[in-house]
């Protein structure tokens, strides 16, 4: 089923995110001296685009997914993936990452993007009438205006490398 307008924002976040989920897979393992780039990328994508992200899917999205008992489970997971996410990208962050963090956390972005995509949004998508797919688009525009929209230029030690 084709994404509906309403959620193509946060699709486009996601395939942006995937994006970097992928050149940290391929970077793996991630090689001591290029940690510190991988930190300030990662940093600055959480800051200007992911964090808000993840405020618009809790403040617009969730809501109105919970109106529905079978998504509530979905939901909940959802938000206690969010959790994690946001302690492991401050985690990131800090002095005393391992190389080990920067893989684990694109594995579980990485789930978590693929979980909101084919269950949540999907099952939402059939779900709701057309007239409150467009009301929670007009809510995601609100939400989403102070996050950036282009991706991040990765340095040398951060760009795609060839698949191992």
């Amino acid at each position: 089923m084709l994404r509906d307008r309403s959620l193509i924002p946060l699709s486009h976040q996601h395939q942006r995110a995937l994006a970097l989920c992928v050149r940290i897979d391929r970077a793996s393992p991630i090689d001591e001296s290029g940690l510190g780039a991988w930190q300030a990328e990662i940093g600055q994508i959480f800051q200007n685009e992911i964090g808000i992200h993840f405020a618009a899917e809790e403040q617009v999205v969730f809501p109105s997914a919970r109106t529905f008992a079978e998504l509530i489970p979905l939901v909940d997971d959802l938000c206690a993936d969010h959790a994690w996410l946001r302690e492991h990208f401050a985690v990131t962050s800090g002095e005393r990452t391992l190389a080990s963090d920067v893989t684990l956390l694109a594995q579980r972005l990485s789930a978590h993007i693929r979980k909101e995509e084919r269950h949540l949004f999907q099952r939402m998508q059939e779900l709701m009438d057309p007239d409150a797919l467009a009301l929670l688009g007009r809510k995601l525009d609100e939400a989403l205006k102070n996050s950036t929209q282009a991706c991040v230029v990765p340095t040398e030690a951060t760009r795609l490398r060839a698949a191992k």
